[in-house]
Protein backbone atom coordinates (compact mmCIF):
# COMPACT_ATOMS: atom_id res chain seq x y z
CA UNK A 1 0.00 0.00 0.00
CA UNK A 2 1.36 3.59 -0.63
CA UNK A 3 2.64 5.62 2.12
CA UNK A 4 0.19 8.59 1.90
CA UNK A 5 -2.61 5.79 2.33
CA UNK A 6 -0.57 3.95 5.30
CA UNK A 7 -0.65 7.88 6.89
CA UNK A 8 -4.57 7.85 7.11
CA UNK A 9 -4.98 5.97 10.03
CA UNK A 10 -2.64 8.09 12.04
CA UNK A 11 -4.85 11.21 10.93
CA UNK A 12 -8.23 9.33 11.46
CA UNK A 13 -7.06 8.20 15.24
CA UNK A 14 -5.37 11.53 16.50
CA UNK A 15 -8.44 13.30 18.41
CA UNK A 16 -9.03 9.99 19.97
CA UNK A 17 -4.99 9.13 21.39
CA UNK A 18 -5.84 13.24 22.40
CA UNK A 19 -7.44 11.94 24.88
CA UNK A 20 -5.17 9.26 26.37
CA UNK A 21 -2.46 9.51 29.16
CA UNK A 22 0.11 6.57 28.74
CA UNK A 23 1.71 6.10 32.23
CA UNK A 24 5.88 4.82 32.29
CA UNK A 25 6.34 1.40 32.85
CA UNK A 26 6.42 -0.14 36.14
CA UNK A 27 10.33 -1.37 37.00
CA UNK A 28 9.84 -5.10 36.71
CA UNK A 29 8.09 -4.63 33.40
CA UNK A 30 10.46 -2.44 31.68
CA UNK A 31 13.50 -4.47 32.67
CA UNK A 32 11.35 -7.64 31.01
CA UNK A 33 11.03 -5.28 28.00
CA UNK A 34 14.35 -4.13 27.51
CA UNK A 35 16.00 -7.48 28.04
CA UNK A 36 13.50 -9.29 25.40
CA UNK A 37 13.89 -6.59 22.79
CA UNK A 38 17.02 -4.39 23.31
CA UNK A 39 19.85 -5.02 20.85
CA UNK A 40 21.75 -5.01 23.74
CA UNK A 41 21.03 -8.16 24.73
CA UNK A 42 21.11 -10.12 21.81
CA UNK A 43 24.07 -12.77 22.52
CA UNK A 44 24.81 -13.89 19.22
CA UNK A 45 25.90 -10.68 18.84
CA UNK A 46 28.60 -11.11 21.55
CA UNK A 47 31.77 -12.54 22.15
CA UNK A 48 34.88 -12.02 24.84
CA UNK A 49 37.69 -10.07 24.13
CA UNK A 50 40.67 -12.82 23.88
CA UNK A 51 43.58 -10.77 25.25
CA UNK A 52 44.51 -6.92 26.29
CA UNK A 53 43.22 -5.36 29.80
CA UNK A 54 39.36 -6.69 28.91
CA UNK A 55 40.25 -9.78 28.16
CA UNK A 56 37.67 -12.08 29.00
CA UNK A 57 35.03 -9.44 28.74
CA UNK A 58 32.35 -9.27 25.91
CA UNK A 59 31.37 -6.86 23.57
CA UNK A 60 29.54 -6.74 20.25
CA UNK A 61 31.87 -9.21 17.63
CA UNK A 62 32.63 -5.57 15.46
CA UNK A 63 34.48 -4.16 18.10
CA UNK A 64 36.27 -6.74 19.46
CA UNK A 65 37.47 -7.66 16.37
CA UNK A 66 38.80 -4.10 16.33
CA UNK A 67 40.38 -3.78 19.42
CA UNK A 68 42.25 -7.42 18.79
CA UNK A 69 43.61 -5.51 15.31
CA UNK A 70 46.74 -5.08 14.44
CA UNK A 71 48.18 -1.59 13.64
CA UNK A 72 49.33 -0.18 10.64
CA UNK A 73 52.30 1.06 11.95
CA UNK A 74 55.85 -1.01 11.99
CA UNK A 75 57.99 -1.21 14.70
CA UNK A 76 60.71 0.01 12.96
CA UNK A 77 59.14 3.49 11.78
CA UNK A 78 61.25 6.42 12.11
CA UNK A 79 59.68 8.49 15.49
CA UNK A 80 61.81 11.74 14.51
CA UNK A 81 58.65 13.99 15.22
CA UNK A 82 57.42 15.99 12.27
CA UNK A 83 55.62 18.78 15.39
CA UNK A 84 56.01 18.93 18.84
CA UNK A 85 53.65 20.43 21.18
CA UNK A 86 52.99 20.82 25.15
CA UNK A 87 48.79 19.02 24.40
CA UNK A 88 47.77 17.21 21.32
CA UNK A 89 44.09 16.94 21.25
CA UNK A 90 42.58 14.48 18.99
CA UNK A 91 39.52 14.54 17.42
CA UNK A 92 37.47 17.89 15.97
CA UNK A 93 34.18 17.96 17.46
CA UNK A 94 32.68 19.61 20.78
CA UNK A 95 34.91 17.61 23.14
CA UNK A 96 37.91 18.26 21.75
CA UNK A 97 37.62 22.05 20.49
CA UNK A 98 36.49 22.71 24.56
CA UNK A 99 39.38 20.74 25.64
CA UNK A 100 41.84 23.06 22.73
CA UNK A 101 40.55 25.92 24.36
CA UNK A 102 40.73 25.07 27.57
CA UNK A 103 44.63 24.30 27.16
CA UNK A 104 45.11 27.18 25.16
CA UNK A 105 43.59 29.50 27.43
CA UNK A 106 46.03 27.84 30.51
CA UNK A 107 48.97 28.83 28.12
CA UNK A 108 49.75 25.59 26.84
CA UNK A 109 50.93 25.30 23.19
CA UNK A 110 47.96 23.62 21.93
CA UNK A 111 47.46 20.99 18.29
CA UNK A 112 44.50 20.23 17.51
CA UNK A 113 44.33 17.35 14.48
CA UNK A 114 40.97 15.67 13.02
CA UNK A 115 40.64 13.12 10.82
CA UNK A 116 38.34 15.33 8.72
CA UNK A 117 37.97 18.62 8.74
CA UNK A 118 37.16 20.65 12.05
CA UNK A 119 33.48 20.17 12.93
CA UNK A 120 33.17 17.14 11.33
CA UNK A 121 31.78 15.29 14.42
CA UNK A 122 28.46 13.82 15.82
CA UNK A 123 28.45 17.18 17.93
CA UNK A 124 27.23 19.02 15.10
CA UNK A 125 24.13 16.67 14.56
CA UNK A 126 23.02 16.93 18.23
CA UNK A 127 19.78 18.32 18.18
CA UNK A 128 17.32 17.58 21.67
CA UNK A 129 19.19 20.19 23.55
CA UNK A 130 21.70 20.22 26.42
CA UNK A 131 20.55 19.10 29.85
CA UNK A 132 21.91 21.34 32.54
CA UNK A 133 19.86 22.42 35.91
CA UNK A 134 19.30 25.85 35.81
CA UNK A 135 15.58 26.35 35.90
CA UNK A 136 14.65 27.54 39.73
CA UNK A 137 12.88 24.19 40.53
CA UNK A 138 15.97 21.85 39.43
CA UNK A 139 19.39 20.98 40.82
CA UNK A 140 22.15 19.56 40.15
CA UNK A 141 21.04 16.80 43.09
CA UNK A 142 18.34 16.51 41.23
CA UNK A 143 19.83 16.19 37.58
CA UNK A 144 22.57 13.42 39.56
CA UNK A 145 19.49 11.28 40.37
CA UNK A 146 17.64 11.27 37.32
CA UNK A 147 20.46 10.11 35.22
CA UNK A 148 21.63 7.66 37.64
CA UNK A 149 18.02 6.42 37.20
CA UNK A 150 18.73 6.86 32.92
CA UNK A 151 21.75 4.57 33.55
CA UNK A 152 20.33 1.41 35.58
CA UNK A 153 22.52 2.73 38.55
CA UNK A 154 25.67 1.80 36.94
CA UNK A 155 27.41 5.35 36.38
CA UNK A 156 30.64 6.15 37.75
CA UNK A 157 29.29 7.85 40.81
CA UNK A 158 32.33 10.51 40.67
CA UNK A 159 32.10 11.34 37.07
CA UNK A 160 28.37 12.18 37.29
CA UNK A 161 28.58 14.55 40.39
CA UNK A 162 31.17 16.15 38.26
CA UNK A 163 29.34 16.71 35.09
CA UNK A 164 25.90 17.94 37.05
CA UNK A 165 27.81 20.20 39.43
CA UNK A 166 29.93 21.86 36.74
CA UNK A 167 26.61 22.15 34.18
CA UNK A 168 25.98 25.41 35.38
CA UNK A 169 29.65 27.84 34.62
CA UNK A 170 29.48 25.39 31.60
CA UNK A 171 25.90 27.54 30.10
CA UNK A 172 27.77 30.20 31.40
CA UNK A 173 30.74 29.92 29.34
CA UNK A 174 28.96 29.02 26.40
CA UNK A 175 26.66 31.90 26.61
CA UNK A 176 29.71 33.92 27.34
CA UNK A 177 31.24 32.98 23.95
CA UNK A 178 28.57 33.75 21.87
CA UNK A 179 25.76 30.55 21.82
CA UNK A 180 22.71 31.61 21.46
CA UNK A 181 20.30 29.44 23.34
CA UNK A 182 16.79 29.28 23.15
CA UNK A 183 15.02 32.01 26.02
CA UNK A 184 11.65 33.09 27.36
CA UNK A 185 9.58 36.33 26.35
CA UNK A 186 11.35 37.34 29.82
CA UNK A 187 14.68 36.83 28.70
CA UNK A 188 15.29 33.81 30.94
CA UNK A 189 16.97 30.76 29.59
CA UNK A 190 14.23 28.49 28.28
CA UNK A 191 14.44 25.30 29.30
CA UNK A 192 12.46 21.98 27.81
CA UNK A 193 11.75 18.28 29.43
CA UNK A 194 13.18 15.57 27.99
CA UNK A 195 12.71 11.91 28.19
CA UNK A 196 13.46 10.39 31.46
CA UNK A 197 13.67 13.64 33.29
CA UNK A 198 12.00 14.57 35.75
CA UNK A 199 12.38 18.43 35.51
CA UNK A 200 12.51 21.06 32.33
CA UNK A 201 15.98 20.88 32.17
CA UNK A 202 17.30 21.31 28.20
CA UNK A 203 19.10 24.59 27.02
CA UNK A 204 18.07 24.11 22.98
CA UNK A 205 18.87 26.19 20.46
CA UNK A 206 15.61 25.49 18.28
CA UNK A 207 16.62 21.81 16.95
CA UNK A 208 20.16 22.78 15.88
CA UNK A 209 21.59 22.78 19.62
CA UNK A 210 24.66 20.96 18.72
CA UNK A 211 25.59 23.12 15.27
CA UNK A 212 24.96 26.35 17.05
CA UNK A 213 27.53 25.04 20.10
CA UNK A 214 29.75 23.95 17.41
CA UNK A 215 29.47 27.23 15.22
CA UNK A 216 30.69 29.39 18.07
CA UNK A 217 33.39 26.44 19.12
CA UNK A 218 34.88 26.40 15.69
CA UNK A 219 35.12 30.14 15.23
CA UNK A 220 36.71 30.35 18.57
CA UNK A 221 39.04 27.91 17.78
CA UNK A 222 40.20 29.70 14.34
CA UNK A 223 40.00 33.24 16.08
CA UNK A 224 42.40 31.63 18.75
CA UNK A 225 44.88 30.30 15.86
CA UNK A 226 45.55 27.02 17.46
CA UNK A 227 47.25 24.79 15.15
CA UNK A 228 45.23 22.64 13.06
CA UNK A 229 46.31 19.36 11.47
CA UNK A 230 43.10 18.65 9.16
CA UNK A 231 42.65 15.06 7.12
CA UNK A 232 45.12 13.91 9.71
CA UNK A 233 43.87 10.18 11.18
CA UNK A 234 44.95 9.01 14.32
CA UNK A 235 46.30 5.62 13.69
CA UNK A 236 48.98 5.03 16.92
CA UNK A 237 49.89 6.60 19.81
CA UNK A 238 53.26 6.61 21.47
CA UNK A 239 55.04 5.68 24.71
CA UNK A 240 58.23 5.89 26.57
CA UNK A 241 60.40 3.66 28.15
CA UNK A 242 57.64 3.66 31.24
CA UNK A 243 54.39 3.10 29.36
CA UNK A 244 53.49 6.99 29.86
CA UNK A 245 51.86 8.18 26.92
CA UNK A 246 54.41 10.88 24.45
CA UNK A 247 52.48 11.83 21.51
CA UNK A 248 50.79 10.14 18.49
CA UNK A 249 51.16 9.36 14.70
CA UNK A 250 48.65 10.58 11.90
CA UNK A 251 48.48 8.87 8.56
CA UNK A 252 47.88 12.40 6.15
CA UNK A 253 44.56 11.50 4.28
CA UNK A 254 46.00 13.79 1.58
CA UNK A 255 49.19 12.08 0.84
CA UNK A 256 49.35 8.99 2.92
CA UNK A 257 52.40 9.83 4.50
CA UNK A 258 52.83 9.38 8.51
CA UNK A 259 53.05 12.24 10.58
CA UNK A 260 54.66 11.90 14.26
CA UNK A 261 53.47 14.29 16.87
CA UNK A 262 55.49 14.64 19.92
CA UNK A 263 53.49 15.75 22.76
CA UNK A 264 53.62 16.15 26.44
CA UNK A 265 49.96 14.84 27.04
CA UNK A 266 47.68 13.81 24.72
CA UNK A 267 43.62 14.20 24.96
CA UNK A 268 41.73 11.52 22.68
CA UNK A 269 38.33 13.33 21.70
CA UNK A 270 37.62 10.88 18.34
CA UNK A 271 34.22 10.41 19.46
CA UNK A 272 31.79 7.59 18.61
CA UNK A 273 31.45 3.80 16.70
CA UNK A 274 28.52 3.89 15.00
CA UNK A 275 29.72 3.51 11.68
CA UNK A 276 30.87 0.56 12.23
CA UNK A 277 26.98 -0.51 11.68
CA UNK A 278 26.65 -3.06 14.52
CA UNK A 279 24.00 -5.48 14.16
CA UNK A 280 23.29 -4.23 11.17
CA UNK A 281 21.79 -0.63 12.32
CA UNK A 282 21.48 2.23 10.13
CA UNK A 283 23.00 4.65 12.63
CA UNK A 284 22.72 8.42 12.77
CA UNK A 285 26.51 8.96 13.74
CA UNK A 286 28.90 11.15 11.20
CA UNK A 287 31.15 9.40 8.58
CA UNK A 288 34.21 9.27 10.97
CA UNK A 289 32.37 7.75 13.76
CA UNK A 290 34.59 4.22 13.71
CA UNK A 291 35.60 4.14 17.34
CA UNK A 292 39.46 4.96 16.57
CA UNK A 293 39.99 6.30 20.22
CA UNK A 294 38.87 3.36 21.82
CA UNK A 295 41.52 0.66 19.94
CA UNK A 296 44.61 3.16 19.88
CA UNK A 297 43.71 3.50 23.67
CA UNK A 298 43.32 -0.37 24.17
CA UNK A 299 46.68 -1.43 22.74
CA UNK A 300 48.52 1.50 25.08
CA UNK A 301 46.77 -0.49 28.08
CA UNK A 302 43.69 1.57 29.26
CA UNK A 303 41.11 0.33 30.35
CA UNK A 304 37.53 0.23 28.76
CA UNK A 305 34.46 0.20 30.68
CA UNK A 306 30.74 -0.95 29.81
CA UNK A 307 31.68 -1.85 26.20
CA UNK A 308 29.14 -4.04 25.90
CA UNK A 309 26.13 -1.52 26.17
CA UNK A 310 25.20 1.23 23.35
CA UNK A 311 21.93 3.28 22.47
CA UNK A 312 20.17 3.00 19.99
CA UNK A 313 18.12 6.43 19.39
CA UNK A 314 14.65 5.60 19.55
CA UNK A 315 13.45 7.58 16.16
CA UNK A 316 15.64 7.19 13.21
CA UNK A 317 14.10 7.78 9.93
CA UNK A 318 13.09 5.04 7.55
CA UNK A 319 11.63 6.81 5.13
CA UNK A 320 12.60 8.38 2.58
CA UNK A 321 15.44 5.53 2.04
CA UNK A 322 17.42 9.16 1.90
CA UNK A 323 17.42 9.61 5.10
CA UNK A 324 17.90 6.27 6.54
CA UNK A 325 19.07 6.37 10.36
CA UNK A 326 19.19 10.31 10.42
CA UNK A 327 18.01 11.63 13.32
CA UNK A 328 14.19 12.57 14.10
CA UNK A 329 14.41 14.76 16.93
CA UNK A 330 13.50 13.83 20.29
CA UNK A 331 12.15 17.46 20.85
CA UNK A 332 9.16 16.21 18.87
CA UNK A 333 8.13 13.80 21.28
CA UNK A 334 9.11 16.08 24.03
CA UNK A 335 6.55 18.47 22.68
CA UNK A 336 3.89 15.73 23.00
CA UNK A 337 4.29 13.92 19.62
CA UNK A 338 3.16 10.43 19.29
CA UNK A 339 4.10 6.91 18.65
CA UNK A 340 1.79 5.60 16.69
CA UNK A 341 1.63 1.98 15.53
CA UNK A 342 -0.24 0.59 12.36
CA UNK A 343 -3.34 0.21 14.38
CA UNK A 344 -3.26 3.66 15.38
CA UNK A 345 -2.28 2.65 18.92
CA UNK A 346 -0.49 4.72 21.12
CA UNK A 347 2.21 2.02 22.89
CA UNK A 348 4.89 3.60 25.00
CA UNK A 349 5.29 6.63 27.06
CA UNK A 350 7.27 8.92 24.66
CA UNK A 351 9.00 10.80 27.33
CA UNK A 352 10.45 7.10 28.97
CA UNK A 353 13.99 6.89 28.48
CA UNK A 354 15.29 5.25 25.27
CA UNK A 355 16.29 2.63 25.70
CA UNK A 356 12.80 1.55 27.37
CA UNK A 357 10.85 3.53 23.94
CA UNK A 358 13.84 1.67 21.15
CA UNK A 359 12.64 -1.69 23.06
CA UNK A 360 8.94 -0.68 22.57
CA UNK A 361 8.79 0.47 18.72
CA UNK A 362 10.79 -2.67 18.28
CA UNK A 363 8.31 -4.97 19.88
CA UNK A 364 5.63 -3.22 17.82
CA UNK A 365 7.64 -4.16 14.50
CA UNK A 366 8.08 -7.95 15.71
CA UNK A 367 4.70 -8.53 16.60
CA UNK A 368 3.39 -7.18 14.00
CA UNK A 369 2.09 -3.57 14.36
CA UNK A 370 4.58 -1.94 12.20
CA UNK A 371 4.34 -0.25 9.23
CA UNK A 372 6.33 -1.59 6.14
CA UNK A 373 7.45 0.57 3.41
CA UNK A 374 7.93 -0.55 -0.46
CA UNK A 375 11.91 -1.25 0.28
CA UNK A 376 11.45 -3.29 3.07
CA UNK A 377 11.82 -1.30 6.00
CA UNK A 378 9.83 -1.36 9.24
CA UNK A 379 8.97 1.05 11.33
CA UNK A 380 5.76 3.28 13.68
CA UNK A 381 4.54 6.56 12.94
CA UNK A 382 5.83 9.31 14.71
CA UNK A 383 2.85 11.96 14.57
CA UNK A 384 4.54 15.28 13.66
CA UNK A 385 1.04 17.41 12.77
CA UNK A 386 -0.05 16.63 16.57
CA UNK A 387 1.99 19.73 17.57
CA UNK A 388 0.31 21.94 15.41
CA UNK A 389 -3.06 20.64 16.68
CA UNK A 390 -2.27 20.75 20.43
CA UNK A 391 -0.09 24.00 20.58
CA UNK A 392 -1.45 26.11 17.11
CA UNK A 393 -0.46 26.15 13.49
CA UNK A 394 3.30 27.13 12.72
CA UNK A 395 4.63 24.91 15.82
CA UNK A 396 6.57 22.47 13.89
CA UNK A 397 8.06 25.14 11.75
CA UNK A 398 8.83 27.53 14.57
CA UNK A 399 10.28 24.92 16.66
CA UNK A 400 12.04 22.75 14.48
CA UNK A 401 12.95 24.27 11.56
CA UNK A 402 16.05 22.02 10.57
CA UNK A 403 14.13 18.99 10.58
CA UNK A 404 11.33 20.82 8.13
CA UNK A 405 14.18 21.63 5.92
CA UNK A 406 15.22 18.11 6.28
CA UNK A 407 12.27 15.81 4.97
CA UNK A 408 11.04 19.63 3.05
CA UNK A 409 14.00 18.31 0.61
CA UNK A 410 12.07 15.26 -0.57
CA UNK A 411 8.54 16.55 -0.64
CA UNK A 412 7.44 15.98 2.56
CA UNK A 413 5.80 18.54 4.74
CA UNK A 414 6.32 16.74 8.56
CA UNK A 415 3.39 19.78 10.01
CA UNK A 416 0.90 18.05 7.86
CA UNK A 417 2.12 14.22 7.60
CA UNK A 418 3.70 11.71 10.10
CA UNK A 419 7.17 10.19 9.86
CA UNK A 420 8.35 7.16 9.43
CA UNK A 421 10.53 6.12 12.40
CA UNK A 422 12.45 3.13 13.60
CA UNK A 423 15.61 2.80 16.42
CA UNK A 424 19.03 3.81 14.90
CA UNK A 425 22.71 2.99 16.20
CA UNK A 426 23.32 6.31 17.84
CA UNK A 427 25.60 6.29 20.59
CA UNK A 428 28.36 4.16 22.63
CA UNK A 429 27.65 4.45 26.28
CA UNK A 430 30.77 3.11 27.52
CA UNK A 431 34.08 3.97 26.11
CA UNK A 432 37.71 4.02 27.84
CA UNK A 433 37.61 4.49 31.53
CA UNK A 434 38.41 7.95 32.89
CA UNK A 435 38.81 10.05 36.26
CA UNK A 436 37.44 12.65 37.37
CA UNK A 437 39.58 15.05 35.31
CA UNK A 438 39.35 12.23 32.42
CA UNK A 439 43.09 11.06 32.69
CA UNK A 440 43.22 7.22 31.72
CA UNK A 441 44.95 4.65 33.94
CA UNK A 442 47.74 5.51 30.68
CA UNK A 443 49.23 8.52 32.63
CA UNK A 444 49.36 11.64 30.46
CA UNK A 445 46.77 9.69 28.15
CA UNK A 446 43.13 11.72 28.28
CA UNK A 447 40.12 10.64 26.96
CA UNK A 448 36.70 12.84 26.64
CA UNK A 449 33.19 12.87 24.91
CA UNK A 450 31.84 10.31 23.28
CA UNK A 451 34.83 8.15 23.68
CA UNK A 452 34.99 7.49 27.50
CA UNK A 453 33.05 5.34 29.70
CA UNK A 454 31.36 4.94 32.80
CA UNK A 455 29.26 8.30 32.99
CA UNK A 456 26.24 7.41 31.47
CA UNK A 457 26.50 3.72 32.71
CA UNK A 458 24.03 1.51 30.52
CA UNK A 459 21.62 4.10 28.68
CA UNK A 460 22.27 8.00 28.29
CA UNK A 461 19.55 10.67 29.26
CA UNK A 462 19.02 12.81 26.32
CA UNK A 463 21.02 15.83 26.45
CA UNK A 464 23.84 14.55 28.66
CA UNK A 465 25.94 13.87 25.72
CA UNK A 466 26.91 17.44 24.88
CA UNK A 467 27.19 18.20 28.57
CA UNK A 468 29.36 15.45 28.92
CA UNK A 469 31.38 17.19 25.94
CA UNK A 470 31.77 20.29 27.33
CA UNK A 471 32.63 19.64 30.96
CA UNK A 472 35.10 16.49 30.52
CA UNK A 473 36.89 18.54 27.26
CA UNK A 474 37.74 21.47 29.83
CA UNK A 475 38.62 18.89 32.95
CA UNK A 476 40.85 17.49 30.24
CA UNK A 477 42.11 20.16 28.88
CA UNK A 478 43.06 22.02 31.79
CA UNK A 479 44.39 18.85 33.60
CA UNK A 480 47.26 18.49 30.16
CA UNK A 481 48.07 21.61 30.37
CA UNK A 482 48.99 21.90 34.08
CA UNK A 483 51.05 18.90 33.61
CA UNK A 484 52.76 19.62 30.43
CA UNK A 485 54.11 22.85 32.14
CA UNK A 486 55.45 20.94 35.08
CA UNK A 487 57.06 18.34 32.98
CA UNK A 488 59.67 17.55 29.94
CA UNK A 489 58.83 15.68 26.94
CA UNK A 490 59.31 12.23 27.37
CA UNK A 491 60.86 9.45 24.83
CA UNK A 492 58.88 8.70 21.63
CA UNK A 493 58.68 4.69 21.08
CA UNK A 494 56.33 2.29 20.09
CA UNK A 495 57.36 -0.51 23.47
CA UNK A 496 53.43 -0.70 23.82
CA UNK A 497 52.76 -1.37 20.61
CA UNK A 498 55.64 -4.23 20.65
CA UNK A 499 54.34 -5.65 23.98
CA UNK A 500 50.62 -5.65 22.42
CA UNK A 501 51.57 -7.85 19.62
CA UNK A 502 53.67 -9.97 21.74
CA UNK A 503 50.10 -10.87 23.30
CA UNK A 504 48.43 -11.19 20.46
CA UNK A 505 50.83 -14.01 19.59
CA UNK A 506 50.36 -15.41 22.23
CA UNK A 507 46.99 -15.65 22.04
CA UNK A 508 47.08 -16.94 18.27
CA UNK A 509 45.68 -13.78 17.07
CA UNK A 510 46.54 -14.06 13.10
CA UNK A 511 42.74 -12.17 11.83
CA UNK A 512 44.90 -9.75 9.48
CA UNK A 513 42.71 -7.23 10.96
CA UNK A 514 44.14 -3.75 10.89
CA UNK A 515 42.49 -0.95 13.36
CA UNK A 516 41.74 1.62 13.09
CA UNK A 517 39.18 1.45 10.29
CA UNK A 518 39.14 5.01 10.32
CA UNK A 519 36.74 4.97 7.67
CA UNK A 520 34.16 2.79 6.92
CA UNK A 521 34.19 0.68 3.86
CA UNK A 522 31.16 1.33 2.51
CA UNK A 523 32.85 -0.15 -1.36
CA UNK A 524 33.42 -3.53 -2.80
CA UNK A 525 36.76 -4.11 -4.41
CA UNK A 526 36.76 -5.25 -7.69
CA UNK A 527 39.20 -7.89 -8.87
Amino acid sequence: MDIHALQQIVHKTRDARRKQTIPKFPPAERDTLIKKYHPDFRESAYRPIRFGPNEGDKTVVELATLLEGDSPVQDDLDLTPQYSTDVLVIGGGGAGCAAALHAHGAGAKVILATKLRLGDSNSVMAQGGMQISVAPEDSPVTHFLDTLKGGHMQNDHALLKVMVEDGPSIAKWLIELGVLFDRQADGNLHVKKGGGSSKPRLLTCSDYTGLEIMRVLKDEVINQKIQLLEFAAAVELLSDDDGQCTGAIFKDLDNHRYVVVAAKSVILATGGIGRLHIQGFPTSNHYGATGDGLCLSYRMGAKLAHIDTFQYHPSGAVYPEQLIGALVTEGIRSEGGHLVNAKGERFVNELDTRDVVSSSIIRECEEGRGIRTMSGRIGVWLDTPLLDAEHGPGTVEKHFPAMVMQFERFGIDISKDPVLIYPTLHYQNGGVKIDANSETNVRNLFVAGEASGGLHGRNRLMGNSLLDLMVFGKRSGLTAASRAASMKQGKLTLKHLQRFRAEAKKHGNSSGVISPMILPAYTRKVG
